[in-house]
């Protein structure tokens, strides 16, 4: 799970910024398929205690249970971490509220949760209109699984968000949902974008890297990148992709990430040739396919604060990409890329594939609009999404933690 949001790498960047500022950070990672024994182990010089994974745990998903399990992680942690005032329990899952409570009763320290996605935004792709109709309560409205699950999920979610002392919102969309439908107060929510160190500089030439993939110079690259997956848009943006060749046949089309690929293979028909799915990619590869594209897609229907339109903009691409949840903000419309809306329906959402197949084209035919959008992405990059902005947002947050428990 942690690959599929970007957590992996912001909890990379925390520990990071943590040992940088003299602190001392501890690694907790509960279910881990590590071993059968808790251990605790150093690597790289950061403490790691590891929780060994429970096969029954899957299968006992009842509240007492929960309630008990939590309870022992805490009590065990104990042995491991002193108990201090200056402690900060940062939580990065949306996990039980009983974890919180534990952590509470037993440690005199804070806890903040970071929220990286919601359940509901999963299953429902990112529907607000279909959440709120869900969350009358009325059972009858309660048609699917889907519709359960998500209830069921809002609620959970919502009691942990009362329990934590701080929640980190990724966007200002998901601070206004968390004030407007979950009712959290907004004195204990505050708002820090993901943010990502410049490597952009590091690059090699866009016209050896072209020749490197064996990509005519002048023939349009559009970009994909991410989870081969519903919620990112994928099949909005294939459908997309048919329409625009029929006008511009040259264009290269580079789909990365992995997932289902035999399934959106077969979505392109007979205009397979024209795109490239490469599969999960390493950093130091995907970076230069950012550097060889002429512009980046992002449909999705879910996101908080995207690693990888961060990284698009990073690399000077113009993002054509949906209004969906926390996508809408990082994309100015008209300066650093365009907007395509997203259509909530009470039971469904939806884009325009004909709207995007035109928007597409016209970035790809307009390279002075296209530039030009493109040195605004960096700059709104340089502005809002680096390393260094979210480090010093992330320690001035710790350090109000720390300043409330002074006498």
């Amino acid at each position: 799970m942690a690959a599929n949001y970007g957590i992996g790498t912001y909890i990379e960047q925390i520990i990071h910024l943590i040992e940088n500022a003299g602190m001392e950070p501890t690694l907790v990672e509960i279910c881990s398929r590590g071993g059968k024994k808790t251990e605790t182990v150093c690597e790289n010089g950061i403490n790691i205690i590891r929780l060994p994974y429970n096969p029954e745990i899957s299968s006992l998903q009842t509240e007492k249970y929960d309630d008990r399990y939590n309870r022992n992680v805490a009590y065990l942690l104990k042995e491991y971490i002193p108990d201090d005032q200056t402690n900060i329990f940062h939580l990065n899952y949306l996990t039980s509220e009983y974890q919180a409570t534990w952590l509470k009763r037993v440690f005199n320290g804070k806890i903040i949760l970071t929220v990286h996605y919601m359940e509901w935004g999963m299953s429902l792709l990112g529907n607000v209109t279909r959440l709120r109709k869900i969350m009358t309560g009325d059972e009858t409205l309660l048609n699917d699984a889907d519709e359960k699950n998500s209830y069921e999920s809002f609620r959970k979610e919502k009691s942990l968000f009362e329990t934590v002392d701080l929640v980190i919102c990724l966007s200002e969309h998901t601070a206004g949902l968390l004030k407007q439908d979950y009712r959290i107060d907004e004195n204990q929510l505050s708002v820090v974008y993901n943010g990502l160190a410049d490597v952009a500089g590091e690059r090699a030439d866009r016209i050896q890297l072209r020749k490197k993939y064996r990509l005519p110079n002048h023939a349009p690259v559009i970009l994909f990148a991410g989870r081969l997956d519903a919620v990112k848009g994928l099949s909005y943006f294939i459908e997309a992709v048919k329409m625009l060749l029929y006008k511009l046949p040259t264009c290269h089309i580079l789909i990365a990430g992995s997932g289902d690929c035999n399934t959106y293979l077969k979505a392109c028909g007979n205009r397979w040739m024209n795109v490239h799915f490469t599969g999960l990619l390493d950093k130091k590869d995907l970076y230069e396919l950012y550097a060889i594209a002429d512009i980046g897609v992002m449909p999705s229907f879910h996101e908080q604060c995207s690693y990888v339109a961060i990284e698009m903009m990073m690399h000077g691409l113009p993002i054509i990409g949906s209004t969906s949840t926390g996508l809408k903000e990082m994309i100015a419309d008209g300066e650093t890329g365009l907007h395509i809306p997203v259509i909530e329906y009470e039971d469904r959402v939806d884009i325009d594939t004909d709207l995007l197949a035109e928007k597409m084209l016209y970035l790809l035919q307009d390279p002075k609009e296209r530039k030009r959008m493109g040195r605004n992405a960096r700059k709104r990059y340089e502005a809002l999404y680096t390393a260094g902005r979210m480090g010093r947002q992330m320690l001035a947050l710790y350090q109000s933690l720390w300043d409330d428990e002074a006498p």
